[in-house]
């Protein structure tokens, strides 16, 4: 052990060997650092390996980080902008989650790579799809050439808590395999070589937070089931969009696949058991599934896919969501025997249903009727809300609404480049992507005046809640009940809330 020795500093003695097996701490301090852990881990939303000290009966926290035998932060890396300082910069793209990570590049281009990945890597790609997920958790960082701050690279991302560049053009051409990189997501600059060794020694007094109790409730957007149980401890009033397509991509083959292979209990349980992660992790809280929206593209990536799906010029604008369970209501039926056994065998009675990328009134009948036929009937303990991310679920909304459901969530992000025809993960046009347009602010209003006239439940989903202060203010004015943010964005968010709500009641 080292003991303080003036003037030198300290020096190593041996333990005495009487006091090698003694107990270190007694029970009311063993206590102590238990309590002062849990809120460690609720401060930074992570299980921490801490260090502590004891003086005169005293505890002090000297230094904590992540867990890094957690597989979900294995390569999470706590970096101060000092240390990156002198670093070389290489490339500037586009901040889209924030963090500082490093390590040797690893670049991939197709989901069938995504082994080449290792713990600690930086994964640089072109740009991810719901697949690249597995390699993603993985990763230490990530830069992709295309997107923008809501492309899935920047959303999984700061769900992940991965630091991570966006658009930044000739990533994947001007870094070489292997060489060691810094980059920095808050700033989207990526820097060559390591950031120096941090030897300061941390010590700060954590005071949990007490957060004000709003109206306007505020959920958490999530789809990595690891994440649930430590989500689940920070500050969310539950789950506003739970991605079914994160926890498909996991099980890595085509439920279409499974069932000719006769395996379709095997989907439903691994879908079920992760399902249950969520609704077990945020106890009495909603948490509000929306079934699977995969893309064609998204979907041949998966084992056996291109064996049943087409090759669609436009993907975003093609068989998927709602026409999809229509037409191939097999698959659809897998989601929803999942609910089924989460709801009625496992018990949880918090998990209720969305439904994407519905074109039509008729389309939301018809796939009531497959919700219905499952046995899954509308109630007090179970709603069903449907996305309004379509320039025709805005203008006939009232005719949905007539239809029956519980609810509706803005996908602010899919709505607003419908509505400008704009790209989102195309950074030449990104930069017209922009929630703040009058023809989309409209849009908004419309929806959310709507929802409360008919005393349905409005939220919006999209990285605007977090983005755009004014515009939560204009949402809450208008009368929205809710909006769904990254983890990384709860905290926040509900401070601007409680802070709006007050102003509004002044």
């Amino acid at each position: 052990m080292e003991v303080r020795n003036h003037p030198s500093g300290v020096k190593k003695v041996d333990v005495p060997k009487t006091k090698i097996n003694q107990r270190k701490l007694t029970d009311d301090e063993v206590i102590a650092v238990a309590k002062l852990s849990a809120k460690v881990h609720q401060h930074y939303f992570f299980p921490q390996d801490s260090e502590f000290a004891v003086e005169s009966g005293k505890i002090y926290l000297v230094q904590t980080r992540p867990i890094t035998t957690l597989d979900f932060i294995s390569s999470k890396k706590i970096t101060k902008p000092s240390q990156i300082k002198n670093l070389k910069t290489i490339i500037q793209g586009e901040p889209a989650s924030f963090g500082i990570g490093f390590g040797k590049v690893t670049k991939i281009t197709i989901a069938s790579q995504i082994d080449k990945v290792k713990v600690g890597d930086v994964l640089v790609t072109e740009m991810t799809s719901p697949d690249f997920v597995p390699a993603m958790r993985r990763a230490s960082a990530i830069v992709t050439d295309k997107g923008g701050q809501t492309s899935h690279a920047a959303i999984v991302s700061r769900e992940l808590g991965i630091p991570a560049v966006v658009g930044a053009k000739v990533a994947s051409k001007l870094l070489k395999v292997d060489q060691v990189i810094t980059v920095d997501g808050s700033s989207g600059v990526i820097y060559n070589g390591l950031p120096e060794k941090d030897t300061s020694v941390v010590k700060e007094n954590f005071k949990e937070e007490t957060f004000p109790e709003t109206a306007t409730k505020v959920y958490v957007n999530l789809g990595e089931p690891d994440l649930a149980s430590v989500v689940a401890q920070g500050n969310s009033d539950g789950v506003g969009l739970l991605r079914a397509e994160f926890m498909m991509a996991q099980i890595g083959i085509h439920p279409r696949k499974m069932i000719e292979d006769k395996k379709s209990n095997d989907f439903i349980k691994i879908l079920a058991e992760n399902l249950a992660k969520f609704t077990y992790s945020f106890g009495n809280r909603p948490v509000v599934y929306r079934a699977s929206d995969f893309k064609t593209n998204e979907y041949r990536n998966l084992k056996g896919g291109t064996h049943f799906e087409p090759v669609e010029p436009n993907p975003m604008l093609g068989f998927r969501g709602a026409y999809r369970y229509i037409k191939d209501e097999a698959v659809f039926n897998l989601e929803l025997e999942a609910i089924k056994l989460v709801r009625n065998k496992f018990g949880f009675k918090n998990l209720h249903l969305m439904i994407p990328f519905v074109r039509n009134v008729e389309e939301l009948i018809a796939v009531k009727r497959l919700v219905a036929a499952a046995g899954l009937a509308r109630s007090n303990s179970f709603k069903l809300w449907m996305m309004v991310e379509i320039p025709a679920n805005v203008i006939l909304l009232e005719e949905f609404i007539k239809v029956g459901i519980d609810g509706v969530s803005i996908g602010s992000n899919d709505l607003t480049m419908l509505i400008l025809g704009t790209d989102r993960d195309n950074e030449m046009v990104a930069s017209e992507f922009n929630e703040n347009n009058p023809a989309v602010l409209w849009a908004l209003e419309h929806v959310v005046k709507t929802a409360a006239k008919h005393k349905i439940t409005c939220s919006l989903c999209g990285q605007a809640a977090s983005q755009y202060p004014d515009l939560v203010e204009k949402l809450v004015k208008w009368g929205i009940t809710s909006v769904s943010v990254s983890p990384d964005a709860v905290d926040n968010t509900r401070r601007n809330i409680a802070f709006i709500e007050k102003r509004i009641l002044k």
